[in-house]
């Protein structure tokens, strides 16, 4: 098949190396434009444009797709001059409006990383990742105008990691949403693929906000274990230390009932090799924790900077 892709960021590119290594023809691929990056402010091109230069593929990079000005217009035309017979997309970053959809003979499908109709939205990894769900997965479907409605091409799933934080199980499902993009084109072209209808009860996973991200001590110890490891690297999970905002890597839940004494829901213990947090049913030890404006540290190296913190609490 002749493709066009359409993404934008890091984890777009496993696809995009799976889709110029298979037997398709990349013709030219879609992204935003470069960004301004760093203390030098310095424009910097996106994972996917670099990926697409190296091999020489040409590159798409408009500021708005909307139809009716003059880049919007600009890139239907490009498009209806490639003739492509599909455009798979991976966290392009901008929707799709109608006016573009009918283009491609197979449509736009994108690669959205849950089991749909579970978690359409913004943050799919994360909110599975913070409701303790035991699967986890991709699916492709074709685009519609509804937000993650369209039908189903194809789905992969396996086990939810007990230890998974977003960054580690998104570089594992890139790596899958390629492989089953291949598939389902491979399947297209063949007519093995019939699309479905997506079946069950839809749930929804918007942007992480900033209170989301707030933890709350006065929860179980599980339910902040699993926040914190949603919201790795970004936007990091946080709580208020006197008037600090500090965020924190995974933590480890211990059996309380070891502890030689009661810890309330967001008082500190400092032990010797470890710094403990009381929650509403147990007690949680911090690993890793970042101070405003410095970069994460073990928890025990940052209390040794710390004054009295057993006389305080978590907010």
């Amino acid at each position: 098949m002749r493709l066009v892709f359409a993404g934008t960021p890091e984890v777009a590119v496993p696809t995009l190396t799976a889709l110029i290594e298979s037997e398709h023809e990349v013709s030219a691929v879609i992204t935003r434009p470069d960004a301004r990056k760093g203390r030098g402010r310095n424009l910097h091109p996106s994972p996917v444009k670099a990926l697409a230069l190296e091999h020489g593929i040409e590159v798409l990079t408009p500021s708005t797709i909307r139809q009716g000005t003059e880049e919007g217009d600009a890139l239907r035309a490009r498009l209806e001059a490639l003739e492509p017979d599909c455009i798979p997309v991976v966290a392009y970053g901008n929707l799709i409006g109608p006016e573009l959809l009918d283009l491609p003979r197979h449509g736009w499908m994108n690669a959205h990383f849950s089991l749909l109709p579970r978690w359409r939205g913004a943050s799919p990894v994360q909110a599975a990742l913070m409701a303790g769900d035991t699967q986890t997965g991709v699916t492709v479907f074709r685009i519609e105008q509804g937000l993650d409605t369209g039908p189903i091409l194809g789905t992969y799933a396996e086990a939810m990691p007990n230890d998974a934080t977003t960054e580690s199980l998104l570089d594992h499902l890139a790596i899958k949403a390629g492989d089953l993009l291949c598939e389902v084109l491979d399947g297209l072209e063949r007519g093995f693929v019939v699309p479905q209808p997506q079946d069950g009860e839809p749930s929804y996973a918007g942007k992480i906000t900033t209170e989301q991200a707030h933890v709350d001590f006065h929860q179980d110890a599980a339910t902040i274990e699993r926040l914190i490891r949603a919201l790795m690297p970004q936007p990091g999970a946080w709580a208020m230390l006197d008037d600090q905002r500090l965020k924190f890597g995974p933590i480890s839940i211990l059996d309380a009932a070891a502890l030689e004494q009661e810890l309330a829901a967001g008082c500190i213990l400092v032990e010797k090799k470890r710094v403990l947090v009381g929650t509403a049913d147990g007690v949680v030890q911090l690993g890793n924790v970042q101070p405003p404006g410095k970069k994460y540290m073990p928890a025990r190296d940052w209390a040794r900077g710390q004054h009295d913190l057993e006389s305080k609490m978590f907010q």
